[in-house]
């Protein structure tokens, strides 16, 4: 079954959202939880987005699993085991709840710190918000019903974005702020 791909404009509760789903994850996962932060577009004050919000819980490495799937499979959370993407271990929301994606990532590795970059560098840069938000609402009508071509459809965008992170990143000395929760 394919959802169809919609992008909505900001909307001030994705914040709160985040946090009613961040607490309790906190008190599940403890120690285990590096950090917990608010990624993608929900987490971008003002860009428009998908009403998706994404949490990304950092971890000391990703095997064994169990230390940190069997707190959020208790929480009712979904662990996708066959996610290909390596650098991760994806879980989505309980069966009935609004849609939320947590990715568990390794603390320092290349796609924790790549997920905090963007997040960041967008918060500032209102000019390629902007621009990530028309491109992303331009997209959701060409692609609906395809999610993938959407994503692929993003990257040029995003990595061009991340070159300019980078510069911006070296410039003012960026490093990954306090965890979100």
């Amino acid at each position: 079954m394919s959802v169809s791909i919609i992008v909505v404009p900001y909307d001030p509760i994705w914040p709160e959202r985040f946090r009613a789903l961040a607490i309790p994850i906190r008190q599940a996962l403890g120690a285990v939880a590096l950090r917990i932060d608010h990624i993608g577009s929900t987490a971008i004050t003002g860009l428009d987005a998908k009403p998706v919000i994404d949490m990304q819980i950092s971890v000391s490495g990703l095997e064994p699993v169990d230390p940190f799937r069997i707190p959020l499979e208790s929480l009712g959370y979904v662990f996708h085991a066959e996610n290909d993407e390596l650098t991760k271990r994806y879980f989505r929301e309980p069966p009935g709840q609004p849609c939320a994606h947590i990715h568990v990532r390794r603390l320092g590795s290349w796609a924790q710190q790549f997920a905090l970059l963007f997040r960041d560098y967008m918060r500032v840069n209102a000019d390629d918000a902007a621009g990530y938000a028309a491109l992303k609402r331009e997209l959701a009508v060409r692609y609906r019903d395809d999610r993938e071509g959407y994503v692929v459809a993003k990257e040029p965008f995003i990595w061009e974005a991340m070159w300019r992170a980078d510069r911006w990143s070296q410039r003012v000395g960026w490093e990954p702020g306090e965890s979100d929760a």
